[in-house]
This record gives C-alpha cells, sequence and structure tokens, in this order.
C-alpha cells in the first residue's frame, strides 16, 4: 500500500524509490540511465494508464471473451496461456499460436464469458478458424463444456483517456516492442504529430520503431514494470550469431537441413537469438526428441518446441542478456549433439549445398527476427553467466529416455477423441433455445454430428480424414497430379476443387505457399474449403502428412 501512495503523489513513477523502481540483479536502473542519458521520464498524466497498476488474478487456462485483433467486430472465445505483470497472453480458441496476441487486465476489449450474449450479439470463430465454418457451433460448445471461466471480479474497468497529448519529444517512458510483443523496453518519444507519437526503442534500430496514439495502451510510464512485475528489457545492443553450414552436423543433425538454414541469427536480443539456434537444431534434428532430451526447463527465456510421440512438447530457456552466454550455451549443446564449431560470433566461409530460390526463402520464415514469442512469466529475471547455471540450462550428454514437456495449453492431439459428457444433448438445446444455434440446418447438422462421433469407430472416421502421406514423400517434390490427389484424399467434401489446382499449375512447392486468402482471392474458393485446405496444408508443414 505505501507504494500506491507513493505514486499518487509522485509526478511520474520515477520519483519512486531506486530499490522499488531498480532491476534486482542490477542490470538496469532507470534513475542511472536517466542520469547517463541526461533526460526526463513522461509525466505519468501523460499515459492511459491506471495510476495504480491492476493486480493480475488470472490464471493459466481460464476463458474469456475477447475482440479479434485481426477483426474487430468480432468478438470471440480466447483462453489465458502467459502472464506477465498485468498483461494477459490470448489466444483464440479455433485459432493457432501465431496469432497470440497480449492484453492488458483493465483492458476494455476482454469481458467475462456470458457479457456478449448479455448485449445481444453471438460468438464467432477467429478470423481463420482452423475447421469448417458450419462446425463452429459444436466447436465452441466442447470448448466451453467443463472450462474454467474467468470470474467477473478479476476483471477491471479501463482507465479514462488523458484530456489531450502531453507527450514532448525525448521524454522516457516504457513501451510494448509490437515485433516481440512479449517484451516491454525503455524507450524515447521521437516525435509528436497531433494525436500521435514515435515510439523509438533505446539501444536498437529503427525497424522497431512505431507510430502510436497518446493514449495507447503500449505504452507506460518509467518504473511501471518495477510496479507490475514485469520484466523490463535493457536497452539494446546488436547481437548476432553465425552459422558454420560447413562445419561437422554430427550424428544428430540432417546436413541438408542445416543449409537451408540462415547464415545467421539476429541481429537480435540475446534471448531472441539463442531460441532461433536452439530452435533451429531441432528443426534440423533427424529426431527432434534428441535434441529436446539435452534441454531442461529454464526460467524466464523463450519458448522452443519440437513434436514426438505425437505430441507438441514445449519448454522454456534460461533468460539470458550477453552474447558470451549465447555462445557457451550453443557451445556445449552442440558438444552434447557432436557437432562442434556449429556457431560462432564472426562469419564463416560458407559452402552452401544447391537449394531452390523457393527452398531457401521458405525455410528461413522461422527465423527471422521479431517472429518468436514467450509465454509470459511474472517473476522472470535475468540469468547470471556462471557455469553452474548453465549446468542447470542443459541435460548430460547420455539421453534420457522421455524428457520433460509442457503442454501448450489449447493444444490438441493429432486424432482428439470425439467423445462428449453425457449432458451434451441437453446442452445443445440449452444453446439452441439461447439463440446461440440458429435455424434447423445448424441444429440437424450438430446433432447428427454428435451421434456420428459417438457411433463405433467414431476416431477412426476422424483419422480417415487425415493429410495423406503419398509414401512419405516430401510435399515441396510433389507434382501437380501429387496436389490434386492430396486434395482428394484430405478431405472427400474437396474433391470437386482439385481440379482447380491443375488449372493454377499448383505444384508442391506453389501449395506450401498457398494461404486461405489466396485461395479465395485468386482460386474461387468460399471461405469454408479455404478453411479447410489451410488446416490441411498447415499439417503439412509440420510434418504430418
Amino acid at each position: 500500500m505505501l507504494v500506491c501512495y507513493s505514486v499518487l503523489a509522485c509526478e511520474s513513477l520515477w520519483d519512486l524509490p531506486c530499490s522499488i523502481m531498480g532491476s534486482p540483479l542490477g542490470h538496469f536502473t532507470w534513475d542511472k540511465y536517466l542520469k547517463e542519458t541526461c533526460s526526463v521520464p513522461a509525466p505519468v498524466h501523460c499515459f492511459k494508464q491506471s495510476y495504480t497498476p491492476p493486480s493480475n488474478e488470472f490464471k493459466i487456462s481460464m476463458k474469456l471473451e475477447a475482440q479479434d485483433p485481426r477483426n474487430t467486430t468480432s468478438t470471440c472465445i480466447a483462453t489465458v496461456v502467459g502472464l506477465t505483470g498485468a498483461r494477459l497472453r490470448l489466444r483464440l480458441d479455433g485459432s493457432d499460436n501465431k496469432n497470440d496476441f497480449w492484453r492488458l487486465v483493465d483492458s476494455s476489449e476482454i469481458q467475462p464469458v456470458g457479457n456478449c450474449e448479455k448485449n445481444g450479439g453471438m460468438l464467432q470463430p477467429p478470423l481463420g478458424f482452423r475447421l469448417n465454418a458450419s462446425s463452429w457451433p459444436m466447436f465452441l460448445l466442447k470448448t466451453l463444456n467443463g472450462a474454467e471461466m474467468a470470474p467477473i471480479k478479476i476483471f477491471h474497468k479501463e482507465p479514462p483517456s488523458p484530456s489531450h497529448n502531453f507527450f514532448k519529444m525525448g521524454m522516457k517512458l516504457e513501451a510494448v516492442d509490437r515485433k516481440n510483443p512479449h517484451f516491454i523496453c525503455p524507450a524515447t518519444i521521437g516525435e509528436v504529430r497531433g494525436s500521435e507519437v514515435l515510439v523509438t526503442f533505446d539501444g536498437w534500430r529503427g525497424a522497431f520503431d512505431y507510430w502510436c496514439r497518446f493514449d495507447s495502451r503500449d505504452i507506460f510510464p518509467v518504473g511501471w514494470c518495477s510496479l507490475t512485475g514485469d520484466n523490463l528489457q535493457p536497452p539494446g545492443t546488436k547481437v548476432c550469431i553465425y552459422l558454420n553450414k560447413s562445419g561437422s552436423t554430427g550424428p544428430h543433425l540432417d546436413k541438408k537441413k542445416i543449409q537451408r538454414l540462415p547464415d545467421h541469427f539476429g541481429p537480435a536480443r540475446a534471448s531472441v537469438v539463442l531460441q532461433q539456434a536452439v530452435q533451429a537444431c531441432i528443426d534440423c534434428a533427424y529426431h527432434q526428441k534428441t535434441v529436446f532430451s539435452f534441454l531442461k526447463q529454464g526460467h524466464g527465456g523463450e519458448v522452443i518446441s519440437a513434436i514426438f510421440d505425437r505430441e507438441q512438447h514445449t519448454l522454456n530457456l534460461p533468460a539470458v542478456n550477453s552474447i558470451t552466454y549465447v555462445l557457451r550455451f550453443l557451445e556445449k549443446l552442440c558438444h552434447n549433439l557432436r557437432s562442434d564449431n556449429l556457431f560462432g560470433n564472426q562469419p564463416f566461409t560458407q559452402t552452401h549445398l544447391p537449394l531452390t530460390a523457393t527452398e531457401y526463402s521458405h525455410s528461413h520464415d522461422r527465423y527471422l527476427p521479431g517472429e518468436s514469442f514467450a509465454l509470459g512469466n511474472s517473476l522472470a529475471r535475468s540469468l547470471e553467466t556462471h557455469s553452474d547455471l548453465m549446468d542447470t540450462a542443459l541435460k548430460p550428454a547420455s539421453l534420457v529416455g522421455t524428457s520433460q514437456n509442457i503442454r501448450t495449453p489449447g493444444y490438441r492431439p493429432l486424432a482428439p477423441s470425439c467423445g462428449l459428457p453425457l449432458s451434451t444433448a441437453s446442452a445443445v438445446r440449452r444453446l439452441c433455445s439461447r439463440g446461440v444455434l440458429k435455424g434447423t440446418n445448424e441444429r440437424r447438422d450438430m446433432e447428427s454430428f454428435w451421434k456420428r462421433s459417438h457411433s463405433p469407430g467414431s476416431d477412426r472416421y476422424l483419422e480417415s480424414r487425415d493429410a495423406p502421406r503419398l509414401s512419405g514423400r516430401d510435399p515441396s517434390s510433389w507434382s501437380v497430379e501429387d496436389v490434386m490427389q492430396f486434395v482428394r484424399e484430405a478431405d472427400p467434401q474437396l474433391g470437386p476443387h482439385a481440379d482447380l489446382f491443375r488449372k493454377h499449375e499448383i505444384d508442391g512447392k506453389a501449395l506450401l505457399l498457398l494461404r486461405s486468402d489466396m485461395m479465395m482471392k485468386y482460386m474461387g474458393l468460399k471461405l469454408g474449403p479455404a478453411l479447410k485446405l489451410s488446416f490441411h496444408i498447415d499439417r503439412l508443414k509440420q510434418g504430418k502428412f
């Protein structure tokens, strides 16, 4: 409570004692930094933020209603998949982890489940819904049945906007890095233009800068992270790790896949570079489980993932803040993989295997700076670079039987069970009576789906609709005829659309580049078939063909 009263009495959070504002490890403190840069913090009244940061009582897996950030006219069901400070990492049910987004706990864009119906609206599937649009009512029912709903009492009222733009050029603040939205970083007002301000990140090139309104919820007063327990990143410096494609890849890594990687990871923050390099080792392994078994659960760092034993496994890397630690971590990992001299802090003379332009560009997408996300941790802290801490982040060279894994919240097995609780029939009737399911066809389709999913062999029915293996061949080598076969076998209802792929000369490489919006715009497909095909194409990219 003492801290809260102090905030109300201060012109800015910078006026708080250094013991509150400073990093617990002393790596970065605002008081020292402001003196070094001869800067002033933006006053608290400049921001659309509560003078006293709201408490975060949400829990992982709680359900709530949220605006779809890519289609703000739609209200969707979302699941809390990460927590950090006063912010929530949300995933729209029916979407994937590539579209996760962050919201403050006092955002007006999140509401308790039931608010939409209370106001006469209807919950909508998210943009890019992975299944057929007609299956949304059934999907919604299964999603909400037995789920933990976020209670109304933990939601907070959104604070009012400032009366006008009080910012001035040169003022310091804390801001969300929109290319890596799990990060909050020291920033400076680079320019003021009407109702907008230019946010520039200290120590980083201009590619991370962005314009926003003065009342944006992505900007905070100096000292905000210290009060909420969030992890404020220090001002950036360019970090870059180089890949030795001519070196020995050892018995566990596929040399051809190594050749398809970029020549370097970064420049980016040390934690992002480490995540990209470790993820690259996993992606290039003959068996992803092997690399995963050398890693231990870390704290506060980026998340890496692997698919084995028919499940997706995720693991946090340790928090890092220096290139030295990244190199030492990778050196030990590569020693365990028997692929020494694979990474370095200087460019290597590269000897590439021949690659097509499509293979090269497609393989680089996963490692572009700013494309990785970490599950939030309200107690995330930097890790000192000592050898004993390094040992806690990597397992010994001897392989373990089964690595520790954390299921990604909301992750579905490859062949999920279709079983529903006995109360499903009554729940369907309730949804129909409330207007959630409208129309005879929807109700009939839903009842039919329920009966079919409870019939003998229903699991085999779903598995038969998975994308075909086509003899296990690499889909990028498929011909147009192979693609047509894939479309027909992936889903019998897609069969009539197979000829479109011949008409547009879609071979395997082109197939892997297709998105639902492209299929609708250029191939004339309707939303339902386009979403179905996108689902099966995504499975191909994940190696589930």
